[in-house]
């Protein structure tokens, strides 16, 4: 079975700067040295976590689009984070899944962040995204949709495969990009850890440090979790690039010991 190489950038942002941020992660992303699949930047990754789309978004052709298709097929990966897109006279915060052959696919954030009036600004999406590559599928989520588990969740194995084992299932691993205040660092925590355990997956948590324009503090906990619960990567309080090899043969081994989708409720998720 095939495994699949990540790379997590966790990095401090220029607030509402697209040009400075671009360049700096290219700097990191060039700089790499070892191939990967899949490289991870955070949530709004060209700007910070703004509340100013009207100034700040681009379209398909943008700036920041165009920079994800450049670099990808430059390093001949995966690029993926959020950033911001207006498309029929709305605002997205959405995330970008870019091909090193210029195609992508994209995900637009379903959990509006209401307490910091992300839902005044932006329009809720409203179809999940689970990306192919290598052999692996891959759902991908936005930041304060680790809140809610519903919207995450594996559909459980139809009848007539759930005798299939593990390959059966919907997904194999499950990415957050992030912005994530250092003050709800715990729920951070435990979340992506109950994600990973609940959906028999690895999850894969990428946020930012630093300080942003409102004041807002980041402390990053960037993490790779396995289907058990077990940390494999974390990191806190400072930037941090790193890749992990994650092993196929080891999903399957343990989906198919520990089988408890199969018992999974029956739902159907309505928009």
């Amino acid at each position: 079975m095939h495994s699949i190489s990540f790379t997590l950038i966790q990095s401090s942002l220029y607030w509402e700067d697209k040009q400075a941020n671009l360049d700096m992660f290219a700097e990191k992303i060039r700089g790499l040295q070892q191939p990967t699949h899949v490289i991870i930047l955070p949530e709004m990754f060209s700007t910070g976590f703004s509340m100013k789309p009207e100034i700040l978004s681009e379209d398909m052709n943008g700036q920041t689009v165009e920079w994800m298709k450049r670099i990808a097929q430059e390093k001949k990966a995966i690029i993926t984070g959020s950033i911001i897109i207006k498309e029929d006279e709305k605002f997205y915060n959405r995330l970008i899944w870019m091909l090193p052959n210029g195609k992508n696919g994209f995900y637009d954030k379903r959990h509006l962040f209401a307490f910091a009036e992300e839902d005044k600004h932006y329009t809720s999406g409203t179809k999940r995204f689970i990306a192919s590559v290598n052999g692996w599928k891959i759902n991908l989520m936005v930041c304060y949709d680790l809140r809610f588990p519903v919207w995450a969740r594996q559909s459980p194995p139809l009848h007539e495969e759930r005798g299939l084992g593990g390959e059966a299932l919907e997904y194999d691993a499950l990415i957050y990009v992030a912005n994530w205040p250092q003050k709800r660092s715990i729920a951070w925590n435990t979340l992506l850890r109950a994600r990973a355990i609940e959906n028999q997956c690895y999850v894969i948590g990428v946020n930012r440090v630093g300080e942003d324009g409102n004041g807002i503090h980041y402390t990053g906990g960037s993490t790779v979790i396995d289907p058990l619960g077990e940390i494999l990567y974390y990191k806190e309080a400072e930037e941090d690039i790193f890749t992990i090899s994650l092993d196929k043969e080891h999903l399957q081994t343990l989906r198919n010991k520990f089988p408890f989708l199969k018992d999974a409720d029956e739902f159907e998720i309505i928009t």
